[in-house]
């Protein structure tokens, strides 16, 4: 393993050189920025330009005479003249297309009196390449390390971390998975820099120069630099170290990418209640007074621009919400240019479940739909097409099990049903895109009673407009999937209720490799009903809520309810969720995430206590050191079911209720 960044705080040395040589540093343990040293005590070099793109700025090289490109290694190497043995190259780049057989350096460190690479980095279409040389061999020699499967040219912004030590390189692109390759020549302990000068964007000549843009380039003497860059979500604009240049200041764009709206120019504020945002609104300013709010139209939605911070201060009973039956699960959802919506699962048949719409600020019947036992909905789009999803738990009037698919209908302005699907005591639907492509996966709870039987991920086929097979995954009665991205990583989580004895066993963390959903981390739940996960700030959360713990092989316990629902939290560096926090939660059936202002919010949904389902379920406050801290204990009955959402007049949570046909919603007053 490579030396952690703790290292840094520690005053190592370096032996410069070898036999009875004193010890002393070779180079400080701090980043050392090999792109700054372009700028040298005047603030400018020639054959540079700043650009931004996608908003960052960096670095055009354009000098026709490589050489202006470069500078004496001396500079950067200041006690000696070796290179670190062990070390961390940082690149921040945005590649265009490259041609299929070109390759373009990022830089080169050459000795004047020879044309070879002595430490270098280039890429082509789909790799990366790692050169050194080996003074151990006889005349010294060429080595290269080549990454596979690694497309820069997309022109987006990357971040690459590239750590070696000995024979072992590692690299890391927008802190994913690191790539790791052994080789049998290690890198050299002794490299001679003397005489040698670091080349931007070449080899010293024309030939394979660089075409991008360059935002970051740092060398890390002794320490891997990947746990420290991938600390931030936002990862491509994280800088151990950029050129003073490059901060703070006016940059020219590329491509369109210009200020369309200079200052001084011309300004359309609208007041009032929240205005349509179409096309031909774009550009237009609403101020929303309620809120102290200024909004910006981009030609499909209002974007914030400037706005009071609230805080919650307490929470209100705002409309009863009576139901068909019983609700088991609610989905809110916005139907661009049609309204809010809110369906409800209901459990009983007829008369089914229902659609309401949002309408003078409270929810009314919109539609009804015929279910049967329906658990949960899912709300999606495939390009132009609004889909919704029900998970019906039990068989039709004629001994059918599936579950449905529907599709609004713009002209009937309804949803009407599109494709049904064969399913086993469904739970739960999840839609997501990956690689463009869409999937929806179903929770398969039951069959009879068999509980461990396969849970299904459906492909959408465009040229048949229908989902299909695409892969099954082994669960034990399970509930819910939850699916969520970080940095190019797909991930799907599914919670694990029973498997036939007891309900405490592993739920599972499943990532998306190579075309399938592949065993990426288990976790012990005890009757898992829920996952969440969320975001505060660069760091990820998953939470899991616990049902109750059930054994038939051992003795029961006092009360199978009152048991602790956990939140985890995304450790980079051991590339695994690792335990952030236990709440005692009672039944806990769900998590639902939320923000108001700054403050960063979690509400679980208490159902049972062991003695009855009149219990309060509690909304938790980030406390930053602290974790969540119990902030508002809610009244709830029987309470299955949370979702958070924003109108123009403020912010609501809607509960449902698994044990009454009466769902509540609530408004959050802030100050």
């Amino acid at each position: 393993m490579l030396a952690p960044l703790l290292l840094w705080a520690v005053l190592l040395q370096w032996a410069c050189g070898r036999g009875g040589r004193s010890w002393q540093h070779c180079t400080e343990l701090r980043p050392l920025d090999v792109l700054a040293e372009l700028f040298p005590g005047s603030g400018s070099a020639r054959g540079v330009r700043v650009l931004q793109a996608q908003g960052l700025s960096g670095l055009q090289l354009r000098s026709s005479r490589p050489r202006a490109l470069a500078f004496p290694a001396s500079r950067l190497f200041l006690h000696c003249d070796r290179f670190p043995e062990e070390f961390s190259i940082i690149v921040t780049l945005r590649v265009l297309a490259v041609p299929t057989k070109r390759n373009e350096y990022i830089f080169t460190l050459m000795a004047e009196e020879s044309p070879g690479v002595l430490v270098g980095l280039r890429y082509s279409p789909s790799k990366l390449h790692f050169l050194f040389w080996s003074p151990e061999h006889a005349g010294g020699w060429q080595n290269r390390v080549t990454f596979r499967n690694v497309s820069l040219a997309d022109s987006r912004w990357h971040t690459l971390v590239l750590a070696v030590s000995g024979q072992s390189f590692s690299l890391s692109v927008d802190c994913g998975l690191p790539k790791d390759v052994v080789v049998e020549t290690p890198f050299p302990a002794s490299l001679s820099v003397k005489r040698a000068s670091f080349y931007l964007g070449n080899r010293r000549r024309r030939k394979g120069f660089f075409t991008g843009l360059l935002r970051q380039l740092v060398l890390l003497p002794g320490a891997d630099a990947t746990p420290h860059i991938c600390t931030a979500m936002n990862y491509k604009a994280t800088a151990l170290s950029i050129p003073a240049v490059l901060q703070d200041v006016p940059v020219k764009a590329v491509s369109n990418e210009v200020l369309k709206y200079p200052h001084g120019a011309n300004m359309k504020v609208t007041l009032g209640s929240r205005p349509p945002c179409t096309k031909q609104e774009k550009a237009l300013f609403w101020f929303n007074a309620s809120r102290r709010g200024l909004y910006l139209c981009d030609g499909s939605a209002w974007i914030s621009m400037l706005e009071v911070k609230q805080r919650l201060d307490y929470v209100e009973e705002y409309q009863d919400l009576v139901t068909n039956s019983e609700t088991m699960g609610v989905e809110v959802f916005t139907i661009p240019r049609v309204g809010l919506f809110a369906a409800t699962a209901n459990r009983h048949s007829p008369p089914g479940s229902a659609i309401y719409k949002w309408t003078d600020g409270k929810f009314v019947l919109y539609q009804n739909i015929p279910t049967y036992q329906a658990q949960s909905w899912k709300y999606f789009t495939i390009g132009k097409k609004i889909f919704l999803a029900v998970a019906n738990f039990e068989q039709n009037d004629r001994g059918q099990e599936f579950s449905v698919i529907y599709k609004w209908s713009h002209r009937k302005e309804k949803f009407i049903t599109y494709q049904r699907i064969t399913t086993h005591s469904a739970r739960d639907w999840e839609a997501f895109v990956i690689e463009g492509e869409a999937f929806l996966a179903v929770v398969n709870h039951r069959e009879g009673n068999n509980h461990n039987i396969d849970s299904v991920i459906y492909r959408w086929n465009p040229s048949t407009g229908l989902f299909e097979t695409n892969q099954t995954i082994p669960t034990s009665g399970a509930y819910d999937w939850e699916f969520f991205a970080i940095g190019p990583y797909s991930f799907l989580a599914v919670a694990n209720t029973f498997n036939g004895t007891s309900t405490n066993i592993y739920s599972h963390i499943y990532i998306w490799l190579s075309g399938s959903f592949q065993l990426f981390q288990s976790i012990l739940t005890f009757g898992a009903a829920d996952w969440e996960v969320f975001h505060i700030g660069d760091r990820v959360f998953l939470a899991v809520a616990n049902s109750h713990s059930y054994d038939s092989r051992i003795p029961a316990p006092s009360n199978f309810y009152a048991i602790n629902s956990s939140i985890y939290e995304l450790n980079i560096t051991a590339q695994m969720f690792v335990k952030f926090q236990d709440l005692l939660t009672y039944s806990a059936l769900d998590w639902e995430f939320f923000s108001v202002g700054d403050d960063s919010f979690l509400v679980v949904a208490n159902s049972f206590d062991g003695f009855t389902f009149s219990i309060n379920s509690i909304i938790y406050r980030w406390q930053g050191y602290e974790g969540f801290v119990a902030a508002h204990h809610l009244p709830t009955v029987g309470c299955r079911d949370w979702e958070a959402f924003n109108t123009s007049e403020g912010s609501y949570l809607l509960y449902s209720s698994a044990k009454e046909p009466l769902s509540k919603v609530l408004k959050l007053k802030t100050t």
